[in-house]
């Protein structure tokens, strides 16, 4: 089948709409993981051995098992206990709860990586908890975070097709929807992977600025 270019054009303007609805997915599950993966790391630093068990528990829970299982199970399963999300709602959450597992572990590794002298100095300078993890511990462990949290930035980016099951009008969705209607499979899946292409790769090149220049500083 030939590509047509006067199709294509057409169908872009539907295609851009499924990928601001992608963008936007994925934005707020990005926050939502990095906010969930640093509180869990916390926790796992936390003294008190419930909450350094529960940590562990989420953490292999959601690292063990399908992203695709999971969003199933949101969509599907919690409004059979009387818990109903809207999709985008529902799309959100698993990708944040996801990636938050992951995101967890390496905020784990890299609070781990802080020398131990920095520790001893800021306890000899009798800084309190707060002070500790705000002024000492935190901005060290973020810097070789960066390269870290763009590359899991971009694998929700291209995970993103998954959530075409839980029936999120996103943009491998609205692809599936133009094939599906007119028979023609070049056009929509050609576009759909140069627009994530498009985004992938600035998103990439800026996470690799950022590390280069952290990494300099």
């Amino acid at each position: 089948m030939t590509f047509d270019l006067a199709f294509a054009w057409s169908i872009l303007p539907d295609l851009l709409a499924g990928l601001g609805v992608t963008l936007e997915v994925v934005v707020a599950g990005f926050c939502g993981a990095v906010a969930i993966g640093g509180a869990m790391a916390l926790l796992r630093q936390c003294s008190v051995g419930a909450l350094r068990v529960l940590s562990k528990a989420y953490i292999a829970f959601f690292r063990q098992t399908p992203l695709l299982v999971q969003l199933y199970f949101l969509f599907f399963a919690l409004p059979l206990s009387g818990l109903t999300l809207p999709a985008v709602a529902t799309g959100v959450l698993g990708l944040g709860l996801y990636y938050g597992a992951y995101i967890a572990e390496a905020f784990r590794g890299a609070i781990n990586d802080v020398p131990a002298g920095q520790w001893e100095a800021a306890r000899a300078l009798d800084f309190g908890p707060l002070a500790l993890w705000r002024r000492i511990i935190l901005p060290q462990a973020m810097k070789p975070m960066v390269p870290v949290l763009g590359n899991y930035l971009i694998g929700m980016f291209k995970e993103t097709p998954l959530l075409a099951v839980i029936t999120i009008p996103e943009l491998f969705q609205a692809a599936k929807q133009i094939a599906g209607v007119t028979y023609r499979y070049n056009e929509p899946y050609t576009l759909m992977a140069l627009l994530f292409l498009a985004i992938s790769l600035p998103t990439s090149f800026i996470f690799n600025y950022l590390e280069k220049k952290n990494r300099h500083g």
